[in-house]
């Protein structure tokens, strides 16, 4: 049998790898502007922790979730999101304490893992990046989390974002919407995909993002949630977009959107761009104010989005962004003779310490695939280290592009590489 990587599955090689680094470290430079923090939550949950709160009747927890029993016969799921687990961090190490600063901000980059047909940009393990900020209900909190994804996407230079808005108002609001949604795709039930049916009794909003044709046809006419919010929920949605505008921030209300998970309650929003012809999610979010009480924590409000990395990299892709992860190194040291291999090791080392990134032939190669080898590795420069050199001391330091060269010797090598590459202006 031929070994190979489970279906579904990717190995990131070192050239793409760079390009998850970049986006990764732009992730953690803005987050850290808004004032998050890191959170690292285990690769796997009690069962419990995600049928709980994403909710029996979802797609993820009937058809997804890579779940089994382990050998104390616990049953154990791979997460297949990272809202769940924050929340259940956020209560057992009990960061609802009044010692503890509030609104609590906690970011998340990670793997999560769902048992789904493999497609671009989605895959059965697949990375997201993710916030939560916990103890603030103010529609300030929702502006700002939002504002927070789009200035990501501005400094990323992803083109042609939009910021789809809608409110799930709060229950009340939620429970007549519910009703009336129920009572105008009851009677076209037996049009409904099967998926549909289904949803109709235990999830009737699920319905409204459904992409099977004959459920966007059957929901094309369906009652808008925007007129079923009390007055609360309307004065919380007011605020949202009175702020989002006073930020410069575009939107549309998008009614028939609804979040694929059953804990949020009145903001509810996703980014989306164009691609190839084609709408394509890059982020998605909104409010829960009622997830943590799932928990048996106290009532704390909560907001957060997640991203994924491999559609926000093939956005990227598309849209032809260029990211400024080309490696170059600083010195390739070219060796020549037995008799050089310990002073060549030696000098590695001292550049590298010298917080310089260097390498150095080990395969005994002649001079000219060695030279190849510097130019794969685009090296600004190069040092030819042979026995004679090390007899003299000193070695030629040479520009790889302009061919400018100097005499270097080894102790201003090992203590001051910085002023030499100067010199020939690598």
């Amino acid at each position: 049998m031929k070994l190979q990587k489970p279906k579904g599955t990717q190995d990131i090689l070192p050239a793409e790898s760079r390009r998850w680094q970049y986006v990764e470290q732009m992730a953690r430079e803005t987050f850290k502007k808004y004032n998050y923090g890191e959170i690292r939550t285990p690769m796997f949950e009690h069962y419990e922790v995600i049928s709980r709160s994403v909710g029996d009747t979802t797609d993820i927890v009937t058809k997804e979730m890579y779940d089994f029993y382990d050998k104390g016969e616990r049953h154990i799921t791979l997460r297949p999101e990272g809202t769940a687990p924050v929340v259940r961090s956020f209560v057992e190490n009990k960061l609802f304490a009044p010692e503890v600063q509030k609104p609590v901000k906690l970011y998340y980059i990670g793997s999560m893992f769902r048992y789904e047909r493999p497609q671009a940009g989605r895959l059965r393990e697949f990375h997201q990046i993710g916030v939560e900020c916990f103890g603030s209900n103010h529609p300030e909190t929702d502006v700002e989390t939002i504002a927070m994804a789009y200035q990501l996407f501005t400094e990323l230079g992803i083109k042609d974002v939009t910021l789809h808005l809608n409110s799930l108002g709060n229950t009340e609001s939620r429970l007549a919407y519910r009703q009336a949604l129920i009572d105008y795709l009851t009677p076209m039930r037996d049009s409904l995909s099967k998926d549909s049916q289904r949803r109709l009794s235990e999830n009737p909003l699920r319905v409204l993002d459904s992409k099977e044709k004959e459920d966007k046809f059957a929901v094309k006419n369906a009652p808008s949630i925007l007129d079923y919010l009390d007055e609360e929920s309307q004065n919380h949605l007011d605020a949202v977009r009175g702020m989002l505008e006073s930020l410069g921030i575009p939107y549309v209300m998008d009614t028939n959107m609804v979040r694929g998970l059953d804990y949020y309650n009145h903001t509810i929003f996703e980014f989306i761009t164009k691609v190839d012809g084609s709408d394509l999610t890059i982020c998605a979010g909104g409010r829960y104010d009622g997830l943590v009480e799932y928990f048996d924590g106290p009532v704390t409000p909560g907001f957060g989005f997640g991203l994924g990395l491999e559609r926000l990299l093939l956005i990227l892709e598309k849209q032809g962004v260029t990211l400024p992860v080309d490696q170059e190194l600083d010195v390739y040291i070219a060796v020549l003779g037995e008799g050089a291999n310990s002073k060549a090791l030696e000098l590695v080392q001292a550049i590298r310490r010298q917080g310089f990134s260097a390498d150095r032939d080990y395969l005994g190669r002649k001079l000219k695939a060695q030279f190849k080898a510097a130019d794969s590795f685009r090296a600004k420069a190069i040092i030819t280290l042979g026995e004679d050199e090390v007899k003299a001391g000193q070695v030629r330091l040479k520009n790889n592009q302009t061919r400018e060269e100097i005499l270097a010797s080894f102790a201003d090598i090992s203590s001051d590489f910085a002023s030499l590459l100067s010199q020939i202006k690598a």
